[in-house]
């Protein structure tokens, strides 16, 4: 029998190996959200005509629900939308039915909170939309149209007139300087003096989403996953043969031929062994030109559907001839850059600003052993939406103002960032691994709108 010195190293000996043995069962167990989509063919993509029903719908939905909420929250009795054609305002397209292409001449959009809550949506300008608008004057001359605009302002009597300039928020300063100068002119001087900034109202409707809008964003995100499952394919790269640039137009090529407009030019780049990597790098992925067998590949899309825009960061690897599965250093790498998004969707708590998720985010991967940076930003009509600003590539310390915005209930993100770990199979070069999934946020955790990749894309 065992001495007790040597029973208790014993049994401690057994309590070790078991939550070894707990912790690599938990890390074999498949991320959460994990979802691979083959192809767009998967997903219907509605003609431009049949948009407009729905897009008017989600629209109608959200000022007749949305907007009383985000206006008395921000203690406004009127809001002034006043833009002209070619300088539209950021918040404009939001807000008119469809097809509309251009705020025509001069619009002004006017919305008044009456006293039980509800809102007037009013139009002074040329050519009226029709509803949900009201138009209170339509007409040719440019100085009736401000005096109509002014006379309106006066039977209203509003108290807190909020209008659309801003300092730190660019979707919320779309009132030109010539415009506002304008609406001075036509003001009365008690008038002047209440109005204030918008940006308050301007981030909360745009960067809350409604539930009609989630299911149509799912299915924009399941389209840009699906066309990069197609580019990260045998079907499209030649190894020794296919560029990092022909597979950048062929995702541009892809996405026009559906009918989804992207918001910037897709890009491709690549990893390679012997190429170094360092931690003061803030990107390793860098390179471009003909892909080779070997090589880890990276691509990042924008596309907007149903006016929702996707923001998507999705990895590849090129087999060599005597593989059938990507390495397994490069498996582990994907796992801990899951990891990574499970530690930063953790911290996603209603009222946290943007700093403090960032902040926490990158204590609980320091003590995870995790070297990463994030870099995490809300979508919606914009694939670089207002709302809180979670980390920046350049900045992985507070940022002023936008990071102070807090976290609200039913709101997307980008959930962006990398990771960097040492690769066996390549003499422990450093491997980076970027991501980026759209995700929505329901107040108390984070969804994924299309699943997340868990899995790496192969090339044949």
């Amino acid at each position: 029998m065992a001495s007790p010195l040597n029973f208790r190293t014993y049994c401690a000996s057994l309590l070790l190996a078991a939550l070894f043995s707990i912790a690599a069962t938990a890390s074999d167990t498949a991320p959460e959200q994990g979802r691979v989509i083959y192809s767009a063919e998967q997903f219907s993509v509605l003609p431009h005509r049949d948009r407009i029903a729905p897009e008017n719908a989600m629209l109608n939905e959200r000022l007749a629900t949305l907007l009383p909420q985000v206006m008395a929250d921000a203690e406004l009795d009127m809001w002034l939308v006043i833009n002209r054609e070619y300088v539209e305002d950021p918040v404009f397209f939001s807000l008119v039915p469809q097809p509309a292409f251009a705020a025509r001449r001069t619009t002004m959009l006017i919305f008044n909170r009456l006293a039980d809550g509800q809102v007037e949506k009013l139009s002074v300008n040329t050519y009226p939309f029709g509803d949900p608008y009201e138009s209170v004057w339509s007409g040719g001359d440019l100085d009736e149209q401000w005096q109509a605009l002014a006379t309106l302002i006066a039977d209203k009597d509003p108290q807190r007139i909020g209008i659309n300039v801003s300092k730190h928020w660019p979707e919320a300063d779309g009132l030109t300087k010539s415009m506002h100068e304008r609406l001075l002119e036509v003001l009365p001087t008690h008038y002047q003096q209440r109005l204030q900034p918008a940006e308050n109202l301007v981030v909360r409707w745009l960067e809350t989403r409604t539930e009609a809008e989630l299911g149509a964003y799912a299915h924009a995100v399941s389209l840009a996953r699906g066309v990069i499952a197609e580019a990260f394919s045998s079907r499209v790269i030649t190894p020794g043969a296919t560029t990092t640039d022909d597979m950048a137009w062929y995702l541009r090529q892809r996405f026009e031929d559906l009918g989804l407009p992207v918001w910037f030019m897709p890009y491709v780049t690549f990893q390679r062994q012997g190429e170094s990597c360092t931690d003061e790098q803030p990107f390793c992925s860098v390179n471009e030109g003909v892909i080779q067998r070997g090589d880890v590949l990276h691509t990042d899309v924008g596309i907007c559907y149903l006016k929702m825009c996707t923001d998507t960061q999705e990895m590849a690897y090129v087999l060599k001839l005597d593989e059938t599965e990507a390495p397994q250093g490069l498996q582990d790498a994907l796992r801990t850059g899951n990891q990574w998004q499970d530690i930063l969707t953790a911290e996603f708590k209603t009222g946290r600003t943007g700093n403090e998720i960032l902040a926490a985010t990158i204590a609980a991967s320091q003590a995870a052993g995790i070297t990463s940076s994030t870099y995490t930003h809300p979508i919606g009509f914009f694939g670089h939406a207002p709302g809180p600003t979670i980390g920046m590539w350049d900045n992985q310390g507070p940022t002023p103002i936008n990071g102070d915005w807090p976290l609200f209930a039913n709101t997307a993100y980008a959930i962006e960032g990398n990771i960097k770990q040492a690769l066996p199979e390549w003499d422990n070069q450093t491997i980076q691994i970027m991501l980026e999934q759209s995700a929505y946020f329901d107040g108390k955790r984070v969804i994924y709108l299309a699943g997340r990749q868990t899995k790496w894309h192969l090339v044949r």
